[in-house]
């Protein structure tokens, strides 16, 4: 006797992500790329005084630490669109959005601590992008390495 039973859950490897998670997956990507890249020219590239200018709060840490944060924003531009986008080694985009994430959160009771609770909006939307990213391309909407050959 044949067995007709019916699995109720499809096999793992016929799961594909909407088109809708991907392509905003994909915007998303895109747009807290060019808020760090903003970010990281600015804490990373520009005179102290320069950057102040936007950025109150740099003038009140050591600037080792400022170039240090506008470099890791650089390098988090860099990851959180290159990998995905060339299908080289993807998965190092939902892990520079871990380290964007972290960057945001840990400027928001530095903020606080500074008397500057307005400002943390300005930190917690990018972080939780950036989650929202890594979530996405962790577990949903991973990309698939290029294939070899």
């Amino acid at each position: 006797m044949a067995n007709t039973s019916v699995s109720a859950t499809p096999p793992a490897s016929s799961h594909r992500p909407s088109r809708g998670l991907h392509i905003s997956l994909w915007v998303v990507q895109v747009l807290l790329a060019l808020f760090f890249l903003m970010a990281g020219v600015n804490h990373g590239l520009k005179p102290i005084e320069e950057a102040a200018k936007t950025s109150p709060w740099i003038l009140g840490i050591p600037v080792a630490l400022a170039r240090f944060i506008g470099i890791a924003e650089l390098a988090g531009v860099l990851g959180v669109v290159l990998p995905s986008a060339t299908r080289i080694a993807p998965k190092l985009t939902p892990i520079a959005a871990v380290g964007l994430a972290i960057i945001m959160l840990l400027a928001v009771p530095f903020h606080i601590m500074r008397g500057e609770a307005n400002v943390i909006a300005f930190n917690i939307v990018p972080a939780a992008l950036a989650a929202f990213v890594a979530w996405g391309r962790f577990t949903r909407a991973p990309i698939s390495p290029r294939a070899r050959g």
